[in-house]
């Protein structure tokens, strides 16, 4: 199970009650196989601030010690020009290194992000490789997302997919 736990809305509202939260926590974390939270849904997790890389260190940590076999932590929310995102799995941290793409269209990178990684591991790719790979897929699909609306837009899902020749 690869557990990306939607919580909060890019608006900032929550979207689960104190009583999902906490069964969440108690019932779904420990069946997971990796838990991907951004840091908004960490702090909700974990009831604690998160404001720097070592912070979401100490957090992944925190977060696998609720039975999940491996935590990514995701930096998206952080400031700044570069993102890291902090895995903690049996081998100990790892970290992942991107720059962010200045953009509005972003709406949906988590749980494709969560979905790309699981699509690595059923492919019987490594943890961390999957993971590479699925970040270097959501970068493009951020990269060449198609600009519909005026706020936070789809990224474009299909970059992948080449057009029918006839």
């Amino acid at each position: 199970i690869v557990l990306d736990p939607v919580m909060i809305a890019k608006g900032g509202e929550a979207l689960l009650d104190r009583n999902s939260i906490k069964s969440l926590r108690e019932l779904l974390l420990p069946l997971a196989y990796l838990l991907t939270p951004n840091i908004p849904e960490a702090e909700t997790l974990l009831g604690a601030k998160i404001s720097s890389v070592e912070d979401m260190k100490v957090a992944a940590k925190d977060l696998k010690e609720m039975g999940p076999k491996a935590v990514l932590v995701k930096g998206g929310h952080m400031t700044g020009d570069n993102l890291t995102d902090v895995l903690i799995d049996s081998s100990g941290y790892h970290y992942f290194e991107n720059y962010r793409v200045k953009t509005l269209d972003t709406h949906g990178t988590g749980c494709t992000l969560s979905s790309a990684i699981a699509t690595g591991i059923a492919q019987e790719l490594v943890l961390r490789e999957a993971i590479g790979r699925a970040q270097s897929y959501v970068i493009s699909a951020i990269q060449s997302a198609p600009g519909y609306g005026s706020g936070h837009g789809p990224i474009n899902h299909c970059h992948t997919v080449r057009p029918f020749q006839v």
